[in-house]
């Protein structure tokens, strides 16, 4: 999805996104009980979530330190303009480490989140993300400590409350 489409939410809609969040393992049956709605009702929210892509998937939430990649590490990388973005994508894409690649704007044209075990296996994950023909340049900077964990939450609820203002 390229971010550009409008969904707006209501109340229940944020209310059905709390719920599943808070307990991504309950049932539809369950979550109407304590909606106070009908099952059909939240199932066809659920769906039209879904397939507005407001909710992109229900697998669990992996913590890589929990697995043994405790270093968190963002990467910026400046990539060669003659081989554009594909295979320096394709390329990162192959590498299990790089958790998300963006392209921004400035002075660099990529930012990766990346994890390893350690600081000597962050060098080797550097290593083999520079290997990239088309990458001419890469910054590293090591997150210390993760102070506000990636959230969408307090963003829905404010998606409601902010819903009726005019953005003009």
């Amino acid at each position: 999805m390229n971010g550009e489409q409008n969904v707006q939410l209501d109340a229940l809609d944020v209310r059905l996104i709390e719920l599943l969040t808070e307990e991504p393992r309950i049932g539809v049956l369950e979550c109407s009980r304590r909606l106070g709605v009908a099952r059909g009702t939240v199932q066809a929210r659920l769906d039209k979530l879904v397939d507005r892509a407001v909710i992109g998937g229900f697998g669990p939430e992996i913590s890589p330190a929990a697995i043994g990649f405790g270093v968190t590490s963002f990467v910026t990388l400046e990539i060669s303009q003659r081989h554009g973005h594909d295979p320096v994508t394709a390329h990162l894409a192959a590498i299990p480490e790089v958790l998300e690649a963006h392209t921004i704007t400035g002075s660099s044209d990529l930012l990766c989140r990346i994890v390893a075990r350690s600081n000597t296996d962050l060098q080797r994950v550097i290593d083999q993300i520079v290997s990239s023909a088309g990458i001419t340049r890469a910054s590293t900077i090591i997150a210390l400590a993760e102070q506000i964990p990636y959230r969408t939450l307090p963003l829905v609820r404010s998606a409601v409350r902010t819903e009726g203002r005019s953005t003009a």
